[in-house]
């Protein structure tokens, strides 16, 4: 599965917010040392009920737009 997301780093409160097709999310690390990507990845793998591993950044690493991919068993679904 793949999302759309924009992040803001250094936000006061952290939020996750729908807009049509793309996720608007808010985290309090700083944009440094890929640490508000690592909390990006905590968010939407706790979101999508998968491990923290199961989510990739594709594009927009060093950008507040980003393309995630998140990688879905089939067979647990089940």
């Amino acid at each position: 599965m793949y999302l759309k997301v924009f992040v803001t780093s250094s936000a006061k409160r952290e939020k996750v917010e729908e807009k049509g097709e793309m996720l608007a999310i808010s985290v309090r690390e700083p944009a440094t040392g890929n640490r508000a990507n690592d909390r990006v990845r905590e968010i939407i793998a706790a979101r999508q009920r998968v491990p923290f591993g199961k989510v990739r950044i594709l594009t927009g690493h060093r950008s507040r737009a980003k393309m995630v991919s998140v990688t879905i068993n089939r067979a647990s679904e089940e």
